[in-house]
């Protein structure tokens, strides 16, 4: 991916700016997110999901923000994009998570570098806000928030489904089927297979805050919960 490749070049950028012996100033005050991104077209847009907690408020003004700038496709890679430059740079990720770096230091070199990369401005800014009010260390569990948010917009269900082995074709559409009978036409499942040797054979299937245990695991388990109850005589 290009952009990858640009995140690559830009880590001098951030060896030069933790190498600076002196920074000037931080700016007064957090900027805020609203501030640095285009005025909304007047397009009503609402959060499909209410997110609650730090990350969730972030990935939410982060939502709307795109969908006002009719770019959530472009602003969820680019932020999945920034989540696996962490993963793979050990310099990177220490540079998002050290707070010891002066704040306008990280801003200014989170601008360049994703700049130069080709980001869009919305991707961009709240880089640069995250920056700013040190949350950078949380844009993994902010990523997997937008992209939950992303999803329910399109109206897509991720069901992650555990097993044993792979599920076989005709398995796995006739639980598509069945969920899609459980969610509603409208919707579009999307299934993940998990390998998990844990739950010891059956199927695990996960989805919104929903999980039905189907494992030999757990059915083991209720049956010894039964054995081990008294005998009424």
């Amino acid at each position: 991916m290009a952009a990858a490749r640009h995140l690559r070049s830009g880590l001098p950028l951030i060896r030069a700016h933790l190498a600076a012996s002196e920074s000037t100033a931080v700016a007064q005050g957090s900027r805020g997110f609203s501030s640095q991104v285009a005025k909304p077209t007047g397009k009503q847009v609402k959060v499909p999901d209410a997110l609650y907690g730090g990350t969730g408020n972030y990935a939410s003004a982060l939502f709307l923000t795109a969908a006002k700038a009719n770019t959530l496709d472009k602003v969820e890679s680019e932020i999945q994009t920034v989540v696996e430059a962490s993963k793979k740079s050990p310099l990177f990720s220490q540079f998002i998570k050290d707070l010891s770096v002066p704040k306008e230091t990280r801003v200014k070199a989170i601008t360049e570098i994703f700049a130069e990369a080709g980001f869009s401005d919305v991707t961009k800014n709240f880089l640069a806000v995250l920056a700013d009010n040190g949350r950078l260390k949380y844009i993994e569990r902010i990523a997997e928030r937008f992209v939950d948010l992303n999803m329910a917009h399109k109206g897509e269900v991720k069901v992650v489904v555990r097993t044993v082995i792979p599920l076989p074709e005709k398995e796995e559409k006739e639980l598509k089927e069945t969920l899609q009978d459980i969610l509603g036409k409208n919707k579009t499942i999307l299934v993940e297979q998990k390998i998990d040797y844990s739950i010891m054979g059956g199927l695990v299937i996960e989805f919104g805050q929903k999980v039905f245990d189907m494992s030999i695991k757990t059915r083991a388990k209720q049956m010894e919960a039964f054995l081990r109850q008294p005998l009424e005589i």
